[in-house]
C-alpha cells in the first residue's frame, strides 16, 4: 500500500498527490487551492467523470439522476447526508442523465436514481432506487475494497 494516493479535486479536476494520513485534515488542491472534499456530492459531466473514475484512488460513488424524476427528489438530501459521511475515504459524485445522456446509455442506466460504485476505474456494484442515508453508507462501504 502506498503512502500517497491521488485525488481528483471536485472543483477544478486536477489530480492531486496526497498522504493518506493527511485525507482527514482537510487537504487543498494544489492547482485551485480549494478544499479537496466538501461533505457535499461533486456534479460531473463526461470529461469531469472520466477523469474521477480513471484517476482517483479512492472508490468514486456515483448517483445517476435526472432532475424530473421525483425518487430522485426524494432521495438528494439523503445522499448529501451520506456524502458527509463517507467523505474523504469515498469520492460522492453525481451525474444528471439529462445533460449526461451517453454516460447514461454507456452504463447501461435503465432506472434512475440508480448508484454505482467505481474502484481503480471499474465499477464494482450497483443498486437502483431510492434509499435512505443510512442505507446508502452501509451499501457503499459493503461494497468498498
Amino acid at each position: 500500500m502506498t503512502d500517497s494516493l491521488h485525488i481528483v479535486c471536485p472543483h477544478c479536476h486536477t489530480t492531486n498527490r496526497v498522504k493518506r494520513a493527511d485525507l482527514a485534515n482537510a487537504p487543498a488542491c494544489g492547482s485551485c487551492h480549494q478544499a479537496l472534499f466538501t461533505k457535499h456530492p461533486v456534479g460531473l459531466d463526461e470529461a469531469a467523470f472520466d477523469r474521477h473514475i480513471s484517476r482517483s484512488q479512492i472508490p468514486v460513488l456515483v448517483d445517476f439522476w435526472a432532475p424530473w424524476c421525483g425518487p430522485c427528489l426524494q432521495m438528494a438530501p439523503a445522499y448529501e447526508q451520506a456524502a458527509a459521511q463517507l467523505e474523504p475515504e469515498v469520492r460522492v459524485a453525481k451525474v444528471n442523465t439529462e445533460e449526461a445522456q451517453s454516460l447514461g446509455a454507456r452504463f447501461n442506466i435503465r432506472s434512475i436514481p440508480t448508484l454505482a460504485l467505481f474502484v481503480n476505474g471499474r465499477e464494482v456494484a450497483r443498486q437502483p432506487g431510492a434509499m435512505s442515508a443510512t442505507d446508502i453508507v452501509r451499501w457503499t462501504r459493503s461494497h468498498m475494497p
